[in-house]
C-alpha cells in the first residue's frame, strides 16, 4: 500500500514538472542570439611574443611572474577589456591604457604555488578588437616538495 502512494505522488509531480515546461515555452519571449559563435569569431590580429611559458622547478610558496608581451599589429586602437586567471593561485596585472597600433602592451601573470606537483594555469584575455576570440595565455611548472628538516635530539642525563 505504502508503495502504490508513493508511486502515485512520484507520478503526480513528474507530470507537474513536465506540464510547467511546457508552459514555459509558450511564454519564454524570443531573444536575438547576442553570444559570438564560433564561425563569428576569428584568431586575432595582435602579434604575441609568447603565448606560453614553461618555469620549470619552482618553491612551493615563492610566487613566480612572467611578462606576455604582444604587438597590435591591427589597424585600429585596442582595449584591454578583461584578464581572467584560471585559479585564486594566480594573479594577473595588464596594460590599461588604450594600445595604438604599432604599440606594445603587455600581461603579467604571478602563480603563488600552494602544494607541490605540476601545474598548468591559464590567463584569458579579451580585448576590443572587433569579432576577435579571447586568447589563452598559459603557464606551467612543477613545484618542488618541501625538504623536512632534520631536527637534533638532546639527551639529558
Amino acid at each position: 500500500m505504502k508503495t502504490l502512494k508513493l508511486s502515485i505522488v512520484a507520478l503526480f509531480i513528474t507530470s507537474l514538472s513536465f506540464a510547467q515546461a511546457v508552459e514555459a515555452k509558450k511564454v519564454a519571449p524570443k531573444v536575438p542570439n547576442t553570444v559570438a559563435t564560433p564561425a563569428q569569431t576569428k584568431a586575432s590580429a595582435m602579434k604575441w611574443n609568447t603565448e606560453t611559458h614553461e618555469f620549470g622547478e619552482i618553491e612551493k610558496g615563492k610566487p613566480v611572474s612572467y611578462e606576455f608581451t604582444f604587438t597590435n599589429t591591427t589597424k585600429e586602437t585596442i582595449l584591454i577589456t578583461n584578464v581572467k586567471p584560471s585559479c585564486g593561485c594566480t594573479a594577473a596585472n595588464y596594460t590599461k591604457t588604450p594600445i595604438k597600433p604599432g604599440e606594445k602592451g603587455s600581461i603579467t601573470a604571478t602563480y603563488n604555488a600552494a602544494s607541490p606537483g605540476n601545474f598548468t594555469k591559464t590567463v584569458t584575455v579579451t580585448t576590443s578588437e572587433e569579432g576577435a576570440a579571447p586568447k589563452v595565455l598559459i603557464i606551467k611548472g612543477s613545484v618542488k616538495a618541501e625538504e623536512k628538516k632534520e631536527e637534533k635530539s638532546v639527551m639529558f642525563k
